[in-house]
């Protein structure tokens, strides 16, 4: 097995192992849950509101496992290892991406099924937010590693990931919430800031690891 598939196997393993997938999962459905009590019983406003509900929860998610992502393996010298062994930082933070997607986007699009039914989604728009978070879910994992990557070592980190993170989540929330309806042309724009996050990403996280190690 490569290097980087090793990587990508250690931080599914790690997100599997650990209780760092629950964690986003239960957060996921509990949004969703809980949601259908402040607004009312009004299945009408719940199916028209409910699929941008689905993308904020979507977004949490994906932001609360950012601490671990990078700053554990920056402080016990996991990455001084990874780069003597002669992996590039921009190498190490693609592949911790792909870790970090795998570690979280199939198990969230199982989670959407349930949180669909409590928020009284009907099938055909169901489809349509499956597909937008298949398509966006990893534009998320891209800014959770990039974002990783400018808060490690960094105190208050949790809150600061927070602040980095959102705004630049923006685009995809805005696309992914037009998705909903079966827009070609939103579902088209939400794959492009996805595949552009996912390309900057890793060069991102990896100038910040160089910064971190010195």
């Amino acid at each position: 097995m490569s290097a980087i598939a090793s990587l990508v196997a250690r931080e599914v393993r790690r997100a599997w192992s650990s209780g760092g997938l629950l964690l986003p999962i239960m957060f996921f459905l509990l949004v969703a849950t809980l949601f259908p009590f402040g607004v009312g019983p009004d299945a009408r406003l719940l199916a028209r509101v409910g699929g941008g509900v689905i993308w904020a929860a979507a977004l949490l998610a994906a932001l609360l496992p950012v601490e671990r992502l990078i700053a554990p393996d920056l402080e016990s010298g996991v990455l001084d290892q990874l780069r003597v062994r002669g992996m590039g930082d921009a190498e190490v933070a693609a592949a911790k991406m792909l870790g970090h997607w795998l570690g979280f986007g199939p198990a969230l699009l199982l989670a959407t099924i349930p949180a669909a039914a409590l928020l009284d989604l009907h099938g055909e728009t169901l489809a349509y937010v499956l597909l937008g978070l298949l398509l966006g879910t990893p534009g998320l994992a891209a800014l959770g590693i990039a974002t990783a990557g400018l808060v490690a070592g960094l105190r208050g980190a949790g809150a600061l990931a927070g602040l980095v993170m959102l705004p630049f989540a923006v685009p995809l929330l805005i696309f992914g919430a037009g998705s909903i309806s079966g827009d070609p042309s939103a579902l088209k724009l939400l794959a492009a800031v996805s595949l552009v996050l996912c390309a900057g990403a890793p060069f991102v996280a990896g100038a910040a690891m160089r910064i971190g190690r010195s």
